[in-house]
């Protein structure tokens, strides 16, 4: 007997010892964030020193795109690691815990919970109000700040409508940082940091909002910006010309301005800034958050991700916000660093979202599972240049899907319309090619990728909502019929 429980022990202490030695996991998202990153080049003024620092000491995919061009969807296909079109998530409702197929569907938080991972979250990683009350409990041990932002007394920006979006704002605001919910976020996952059982590993997670509207933030991030030096972004003044009708219809009646009224309202310079400061700012509590890992003495044996939901156009297709299928939504920061990944790497080929659940699962060696819908990227994570056959696939309700190669888009509509950009030669996607019958191969090609599976929305579906009948080919936008006939919308 005496034996028997000393072999058990030994068991134990083995196992114990195993545990220990399990790589942790800073978790760090951000909210909107397009490629206007220091090591992404899409800025030339902009500055992320810590977020570019980050980027050194790993691996950075310069071609990685979300699944869908919306906080909802994104955030609830990465999660669960199944993409928009399988789901039929792709409004900013309902949650995945409303919704029949992944009600029961277990989360990338939730897997590393159940491991036996200390598990924290603050800030906003499932978009806010999906995951509610009693799920909560399964999917983190401990739920942190997660900070709204604050608001000034009166709205800073000069827009029309007196029904505006209280979101539709940027300036200075607070006076100090210490006020700002990013500021308060990352307290909140330093805090977690700090006093992270030393007997299991961690899975910490901190999502922080800006630069989401509304993008407030002290003076110094905006000195960091004069006005009077600031580089705008490049735009086609008729760059919606060889679009097909149906492209206005992703994004057809927005709280977000078009360019339009933002140069009537003398507004777009200042929003630019205002995004770039906010960039700052945000890269700064990175900054803070990476350091207090540091001073843990933790580390070395901490794999770090950092992503963003989805991008966000500044002008750019003369609009502002997201819900597209070009470059300017859909390409994200994607950056791992740590334990089994090569440092000092920039990857091109294209990357998904979806790709970091079961990269995290590889990386600290957990089974993988057939039911997910991403690749792993450990081989890129060990050879940039690593071939990798998939592309990166972005949907925007049912019928809609971007296709992205390292050369190439193609934009295929629930109505048959299609857009095709040479990416190599025209980055900013100034010329549609899709007509040109050069190009019939290359469109063949890529639409062999479009998803086989493609769900119309959920039940409950609200908000940023399209739906297309191929047989009255009416399109619906939020429960209205679209006048086919009417100009797109102005806010």
């Amino acid at each position: 007997m005496k034996f028997e429980l000393l072999f058990i022990s030994l068991l134990l202490s083995t196992i114990a010892h195993a545990v220990d030695s399990r790589p942790n996991i800073l978790f760090i998202a951000i909210d909107d964030q397009n490629d206007w990153i220091g090591c992404m080049g899409g800025h030339p003024q902009v500055k992320t020193p810590s977020i570019d620092a980050l980027a050194k000491r790993g691996t950075l995919f310069a071609n990685a795109h979300c699944q869908a061009p919306l906080c909802n969807p994104s955030r609830s296909s990465l999660l669960t690691g199944l993409r928009p079109s399988t789901t039929g998530i792709c409004g900013l409702s309902p949650g995945i815990r409303e919704v029949e197929q992944t009600k029961n569907h277990i989360t990338l938080p939730q897997t590393f919970t159940s491991a036996g991972y200390f598990t924290f979250n603050s800030g906003k990683i499932y978009h806010d109000g999906s995951m509610r009350g009693g799920d909560q409990k399964a999917e983190f041990n401990e739920f942190g700040n997660r900070g709204p932002m604050p608001k000034p007394k009166k709205p800073i920006a000069h827009l029309p409508g007196a029904d505006r979006h209280p979101a539709m704002d940027w300036g200075v605001f607070p006076e100090k940082d210490e006020d700002n919910a990013d500021w308060k976020i990352a307290d909140s996952a330093i805090d977690a940091l700090k006093r992270a059982p030393a007997d299991k590993p961690f899975f910490i997670a901190a999502g922080f909002r800006l630069p989401h509207v509304p993008c407030y933030a002290s003076q110094k991030w905006f000195d960091l910006y004069p006005d009077a030096d600031l580089k705008m972004p490049p735009v086609k003044e008729d760059d919606r010309a060889d679009l097909p009708k149906f492209a206005d219809f992703l994004h057809w009646k927005l709280p977000e301005p078009r360019l339009s009224t933002l140069r009537a309202n003398n507004e777009w310079r200042p929003l630019v800034r205002a995004y770039l400061a906010c960039v700052s700012f945000m890269d700064s509590q990175v900054g803070r958050l990476i350091a207090q890992l540091e001073a843990t003495g933790r580390g070395e044996n901490t794999i770090i991700v950092l992503w963003g939901d989805h991008g966000w156009h500044l002008g750019e297709k003369l609009m502002t916000g997201k819900n597209t299928l070009w470059d300017r939504s859909t390409k994200v920061p994607l950056i791992f660093a740590g334990p089994g990944v090569k440092a000092g790497q920039v990857c091109h080929r294209p990357a998904e979202l979806l790709d970091i659940f079961p990269t995290l699962l590889a990386l600290t060696k957990m089974p993988a599972r057939s039911d997910l819908e991403g690749h792993s990227l450990v081989p890129q994570l060990q050879d940039a240049s690593a071939p990798r056959e998939w592309p990166a696939i972005t949907t925007h309700n049912q019928g809609n899907h971007g296709i992205r190669t390292e050369d190439w888009r193609y934009i295929h509509y629930a109505d048959g319309s299609e857009e095709l950009y040479d990416m190599k030669h025209d980055p900013n996607e100034w010329t549609n090619l899709a007509g040109d019958p050069k190009h019939a191969a290359k469109k063949t090609e890529l639409a062999k990728w479009l998803p086989k599976i493609d769900k119309p929305p959920v039940p409950g579906s609200k908000s940023r909502v399209l739906t297309y009948d191929p047989v009255t080919k009416e399109a619906v936008w939020e429960d209205k019929p679209i006048d086919k006939t009417a100009r797109l919308p102005e806010p």
